[in-house]
Parts: C-alpha cells; structure tokens; sequence
C-alpha cells in the first residue's frame, strides 16, 4: 500500500521529535551547548562580535541567529552584534567571481573579523569548502572558531575550539538540532548579558 501525505508527515514528525527527545537526554550534547553559550557570552560581553556562516539551508539558519543576536530572542536588551556572511550579494558575487566560491566566507573573515571575534560556522557535512576556509581564516586571525555540524563532524573537527555535532547523519533533522541548540545559546547569552531588573 502506498504512503499517504498523512504517514510522510507523520513519520517525519515522529523522526524529529525522537531526535530531540534523545538530544534532550544527551548529557554531553548539553555541555557542548552551555560551552558555546559561555564562549559567546565572553565574546559579546566583552565588546568582540558573532560571525556566522553557512551554505543553503545552513545558510538560512546564520541569518536567524545572527537576527536573534542583534534584534531580540526574549527580551528587550540592547542589541548584540552578529553578523551573518551570507546576506550581501554584491560581497557573495564579487568574492565569487574574483577569487572562487570557495572564499565567499574566508574573505570576508579576514576583511571583518578581529581578535576578540568568534565565528560560527554551520556545515551539517563537516565539509563545505568555503566554510572549511572560513575557519582556518578564524584561526589565522585568533578568533574563536565554534562549529555546528552533523555526527561524523567531518574536517570541522580539527579546526573548531568547540563544536557541536548533532547526532544524526539526516541532513534535516541535524538542522533542526542546530536551530533548536542555536535558540538555547541565545537564550543563555541574553539572560547572562542582560542586566536583571
């Protein structure tokens, strides 16, 4: 018998929820989260800024926690500087066009960032050129390198002073890890950089 849009949308739900709820158990996965969250929270606090980049939908989730950072996630505060990588295109295509796709990212690290930065870096395979380049750029520069990536973790592994691997090899599902943890650092970063009243 064939599935219906029904059981395509009930699997998919059911497949989602089951990776959060064993997230949620993931003793490790929490401390990696709260160790981003605690490395962000210095860099903000301390008058350095988020660089966040990512490819398509990697991409998509750079803008919203940059979104988050600068405008609000839960409370009226004053606005923390991130900046995603991915929304100039006339920087995107220049960059593309002079020097490759590969350096969409890398260069921009290198024109933007300052010792005192961190750079997230989104890549669900661990393996994205441009983001790879990114942050070996970070590095070069001294700023914090943080990664989100999928369970294998990919090149990214050796390359990040934190990174979260999201412990699935779906590509859907590690990016709603990623935007689940993303929230949760956010969540974190505001409570602690916002003067309570």
């Amino acid at each position: 018998m064939a599935e219906t849009a029904r059981d395509t949308i009930e699997r998919h739900l059911r497949r989602s929820s089951e990776a959060l709820a064993r997230a949620a158990g993931d003793i490790g996965l929490q401390k990696t989260i709260a160790d981003i969250a605690t490395l962000v929270s210095g860099v903000l606090g301390g008058g350095g800024k988020l660089l966040l980049a990512g490819n398509g939908g990697s991409a998509a989730d750079a803008q919203h926690l940059a979104a988050e950072f600068l405008s609000r996630f839960r409370s009226d505060r004053r606005p923390l500087p991130a900046l995603a990588l991915t929304t100039d295109t006339s920087v995107l295509t220049a960059i593309g066009n002079d020097y490759g796709f590969e350096a969409v990212f890398e260069r921009q690290v290198r024109g933007l960032a300052r010792k005192g930065d961190a750079l997230l870096a989104i890549s669900t395979s661990g393996r994205s050129p441009n983001v790879l380049a990114a942050l070996r750029a970070a590095s070069d520069i001294g700023v914090s390198t943080i990664g989100f990536t999928g369970a294998a973790g990919g090149d990214m592994k050796d390359l990040c002073d934190v990174i979260l691997c999201a412990p699935s090899d779906d590509t859907a599902i590690i990016q709603q890890i990623h935007i689940v943890a993303g929230h949760a650092i956010c969540d974190v970063v505001e409570r602690s950089l916002t003067p309570k009243s």
